[in-house]
């Protein structure tokens, strides 16, 4: 029998099933360049009301995704970045898929006509989720920042809607 999948808005009370997944993306050294899992204060002001979405399996939540400002300037209220992770014990299911098809659906949604991200170049099943969601490599930050004293590179990556001009 195959479990139910379901989407939940993630919030202080669920933030710590979240955080974890978090921690393991940290433990990678390709998801991000945090060090350290932010307090729910700093979580939540950092990405926007909309679009930060858990997706759970037996009341769990096994991946998650968000949306975040890329500039205060009102010019770009329509243009956001995408973040997403995956449990470890399920990733290679679909899961970030499903995750970043649903932000896709939420934003457009929201007026919100591009969606950016900045993967890290060794982070090869990232980008291939994002290519597959519709995303294209439009270039990349050469040596954009240190991670534990190593310079490390970010593709970028954009997401136009077809449906908001």
């Amino acid at each position: 029998m195959e479990t139910l999948l379901s989407f939940v808005t993630i919030n202080k009370e669920n933030y710590k099933q979240v955080a974890a997944i978090y921690k393991e993306g940290i433990a990678t050294q390709i998801a991000t360049f945090e060090t350290e899992v932010p307090d729910w204060k700093t979580w939540n002001n950092k990405y926007l009301s909309i679009g930060r979405i858990g997706l759970q399996e037996d009341n769990k939540i096994v991946a998650w995704g968000s949306l975040s400002a890329t500039s205060k300037r009102a010019v770009y209220k329509g243009v956001v970045e995408v973040s997403v992770y995956v449990k470890e014990t399920e990733r290679g299911k679909g899961l970030g898929e499903k995750v970043l098809n649903k932000l896709i659906k939420i934003s457009e949604e929201h007026s919100i006509w591009s969606l950016q991200s900045s993967i890290f170049r060794e982070n090869k099943a990232s980008i291939q989720i994002h290519k597959k969601c519709g995303f294209r490599i439009i270039g990349y930050k050469e040596k954009i920042a240190k991670l534990n004293g190593v310079w490390q590179d970010n593709m970028l990556l954009e997401r136009r809607s077809k449906i908001i001009n």
